[in-house]
This record gives C-alpha cells, structure tokens and sequence, in this order.
C-alpha cells in the first residue's frame, strides 16, 4: 500500500507526534509499505516534486525521534514555514495524501485530533485512520467529553467548565484537577489541594492559548489506560509515576514511570474498566482505536478521565504496551489500525 503517516503540526504536542510519526513509518516500511512521512505543517516546501518518486523513496521530512521534558518553541516553528502563513495544512500536503490509499493519522492535539482535519479529509473524499470529525470533537473537548459521559451513565469525576478566570473562583471542591480545556499529554494540568494555589494553576491552565478550562474533582487512586482496538477493550495498563502524577515529562522520559501490563488487577476490577472502555468508546462515538484513562479508587469505582482519539505510538506509549501482551507487535499493531479504519469506508 501507499501510506502517508501525517505528523508535527503546531499543537503542544508536536514533539511526541514527530516522534510516533517516525516509528509509525519505519514499522509500515517495515511491512513491505511504501511510506512517505510528511509534517502536516510545514508540508513539502519544494517546487517541483514527484509523488511517485516520494512514495519510491520513503521520504521522510526528519530524522529526528526526541520528546524533551518540555513543549518545543512552536513560534520557532512558525517562523521556519516557506510561505510564512498561518494555514494549518502545509504545501503539497493535500496533493500527496490525494495519492495514497490511507493517511495515517500520527498527529497529537490541537487541530490534528480536534476533528478539523477529519472533516476536511472527509470532504477532498480522502481516507485517514482513527475516528471521524464527531468523535474527534467530543473526545477532544473535556468539557464535552464530560457531558456525554454523564448521558451515557459512565462513572467519571464530577466538574464544570469555565470561559474566565474569575468564574472559575466559584469553584469551591478541593483537592481538585484544573486543566486545558482541549489539550492533551498532561500539559498544563495541576492538582490543587488549597484554595491559595486555585488562582495561579487557573492562570496556568488558560495560558495555553484556549478559551475554556475545566475543573474537576480530584479521585484519589490508581491510574490507568485502557485501549480499545475495532471497539474491543485490550489489557489494562497500570501507571505508577516515580513522583507527583502523570504529567508531560513523566509520559515521555524513559524510566519516569512504572507502567505494568498486565496489571496486578483482580479479574473483576479488569471487567470493570473493559466494560468502562468500550461504553466510552461507543458514547463518544469513536472509531477504529483510541485509549481511555481511568482512577480506579480503593471502592474498585472506575472513574473515566479522558478519552484519547490517536493515541501516542512513541517508545514509552501506552498502547503498544498493551497490545503486545495480546501478542500483537507494534508493526501488527500499525497495520490492525489502517485495516480497522479502512472497514469503516466499507459501512
């Protein structure tokens, strides 16, 4: 197959979806694919340019495979782009996707994964992996995410949804979680215990360039992920960090986190967050794949946080993780994605 893998962007996660792009392509060369990996951004930025010789070649547009503690400098991004515009998809990405038999999805956050990208894919009639525009919007709005559980009758913590810092001061549940409304990979999400320190992680999170946050009860517990491949739940995976939480620096830095799969669970606690998984999967309307964090506090209740519509594929990601305990490697894993998003063309 001809395959693009679509990654970078200009969201906070950018790094981390270079870094699952690399792999994702190396995986399918691997396969036998011919492969071209392209920044969604920055595109192609060459005059004259032959499709057949990029796919011949497997072009990539890095080389590069590193996630920093930190978010990298997007302004810097933005600067280096040819044309020096503001428009998300960069030159000859539309021309290059339009050539290949599916665009693999590898981006992370902001409008990669919001649903934008999907509706726009839909209407040039151009096949891409991982959920349609309406499950991307409601996984990526937490807020919306939410709401939706709460219809559905999925456990997740009580919160609510703030357009300005000072409706947030109403806010009166401590501890509790303040996070981005939209963003992804734990950035700018903080636990606050007193309300002294609710002023500033409310000022934190809205830096982020969003116009919404939310705010949420804090569950004390264990963390969890649970995947969920053509709507079936795979193992859970059990998320210790060394210190403090599950936060950007410790998803990304090798030996920051203990991450068990299988996980020292009981079977009936493993039911739950499955069952929890799939009914979140279906609610949110999801697609081929995706990822569900859970608390499982000490009374076994599954609390849902989030769910996670192209979910990372570098070395320290959860879900490869835990398709491998089903025997899956990570190259099976790459090609059950495309062939459960191709299914979905076929309805």
């Amino acid at each position: 197959m001809r395959i693009v893998v679509l990654a970078g962007g200009i969201s906070t996660e950018r790094d981390v979806s270079i870094s699952s792009g690399l792999l994702v392509a190396a995986a399918l060369r691997e396969k036998g694919h011919e492969v071209v990996l392209l920044d969604v951004f920055t595109g192609y930025e060459k005059d004259i340019f032959d499709v057949d010789a990029l796919f011949k070649q497997n072009y990539s547009f890095t080389s590069e495979n590193k996630v920093g503690e930190t978010v990298s400098d997007l302004d810097e991004v933005r600067e280096n782009r040819r044309d020096k515009s503001n428009r998300f998809l960069g030159e000859n990405v539309i021309d290059i996707c339009a050539c290949a038999d599916i665009t693999f999805l590898a981006l992370h956050g902001g409008e990669g994964e919001n649903g934008k990208i999907q509706a726009t894919f839909d209407l040039l009639g151009l096949k891409y992996t991982g959920s349609g525009y309406l499950g991307s919007a409601l996984a990526m709005h937490k807020g919306l995410t939410k709401s939706v559980l709460v219809q559905n009758k999925v456990l997740t913590p009580a919160g609510a949804v703030f357009s300005c810092a000072e409706d947030a001061m109403s806010w009166n549940i401590f501890p509790c979680v303040v996070k981005p409304c939209s963003g992804g990979s734990s950035v700018g999400i903080t636990i606050v215990r007193t309300p002294e320190d609710f002023k500033q992680s409310v000022r934190e999170a809205f830096g982020y360039g969003e116009s919404e946050i939310v705010v949420e009860q804090y569950i004390k517990g264990r963390e969890f992920s649970v995947g969920v491949v053509g709507g079936k739940a795979l193992p859970p995976i059990e998320i210790i960090p060394n210190s403090g939480f599950y936060d950007y620096k410790t998803k990304y830095q090798a030996g920051a986190a203990i991450e068990k799969c299988p996980a020292d669970i009981t079977p009936e606690q493993d039911a739950v967050m499955r069952k929890a998984a799939e009914a979140t999967y279906e609610a949110l309307h999801l697609q081929s794949y995706g990822r569900v964090d859970f608390i499982l506090d000490r009374d076994n209740n599954a609390y849902c946080l989030e769910a996670n519509t192209l979910p990372g594929m570098t070395p320290t990601s959860l879900l490869p993780q835990e398709a491998a305990v089903e025997g899956i490697s990570y190259a099976d894993l790459c090609e059950l994605i495309i062939e459960n998003s191709l299914a979905k063309y076929d309805k």
